[in-house]
């Protein structure tokens, strides 16, 4: 009588309204357990993993420890040129955001990616600072104002961010000490915390922390739930996060309990 009860109540969804609902349930929460779909959907936690199987064959979701999140989170190496022309908007409002905490005779540093591009783009009229950035791009821009002091990293020419790596660049950051360290990443997990895709750069993102009084995150919404290869830090070291509005709720409520301050643009 108990399956009988059981197929019965499975039956009040369809499937295809089952697995409408997964996904609705998804993109608003950015990931969600097993046991919370079967209690919010009154079926049996059975059902639910053949739910996310087939969701899963269709690439519509991925599975990982009891939990279903939208895409998978792992993340290749990808270049600069490519991710300079995703969320172009997302990562200009955060760029904005990120060079108006900067004031004059401010010393920074600004790691590589993307998104810390924007915030260098914003920066090259600014006076009497000094930026120390291991991205020859970032470089290259900020340069060409006399008012502003930059000094390169040295190293490793990494192809894909054209940023440089390695011993040289972190034997440098021993003699600086800077007010604030500006850092994109590839992914933000709440459990993994900040990663990219290059275990030499994750590696001079931690000492480039060390040379800094506040580590500012800049990232846009779409790395939450995404993980890069190599571990930078977990969540509890950064001080602040930039992002956009876009952010899934589950992280801005997680994020704000461990007492980081997110900017939302």
């Amino acid at each position: 009588m108990a399956k009988e009860s059981e197929k019965q109540t499975e039956t009040l969804l369809s499937i295809a309204d089952r697995h409408k609902s997964i996904l609705d349930i998804l993109q608003l929460q950015g990931g969600v357990s097993v046991t919370d779909l079967s209690q919010r959907l009154n079926v049996s936690e059975v059902t639910i993993r053949k739910d996310l199987t087939a969701l899963e064959k269709q690439n519509k979701l991925y599975r990982t420890h009891g939990r279903a999140i939208p895409i998978s989170p792992y993340i290749g190496d990808r270049h600069i040129n490519e991710k300079e022309k995703q969320y172009v908007l997302e990562k200009q409002a955060i760029g904005k955001a990120a060079a108006a905490m900067i004031h004059e005779h401010d010393s920074i540093l600004m790691a590589s990616g993307t998104t810390i591009l924007f915030a260098a783009k914003q920066l090259v009229e600014a006076k009497n600072i000094t930026v120390i950035t291991a991205s020859v791009s970032v470089s290259s821009m900020l340069s060409q104002n006399r008012d502003i002091d930059v000094v390169q990293l040295g190293g490793l020419v990494r192809e894909s961010s054209v940023s440089v790596v390695g011993s040289f660049a972190e034997n440098m950051l021993k003699y600086f000490n800077c007010s604030q360290l500006f850092i994109g990443a590839d992914g933000v997990d709440l459990e993994f915390g900040v990663t990219t895709t290059n275990m030499m750069e994750a590696n001079l993102n931690r000492m480039m922390m060390d040379a800094s009084q506040q580590t500012i995150l800049l990232v846009d919404s779409s790395k939450f739930g995404k993980k890069g290869f190599s571990k930078i830090c977990n969540l509890d070291k950064v001080d602040m996060i930039i992002t956009d509005k876009n952010i899934p709720q589950m992280y801005l409520d997680s994020l704000t309990n461990l007492g980081i301050e997110v900017t939302i643009v």
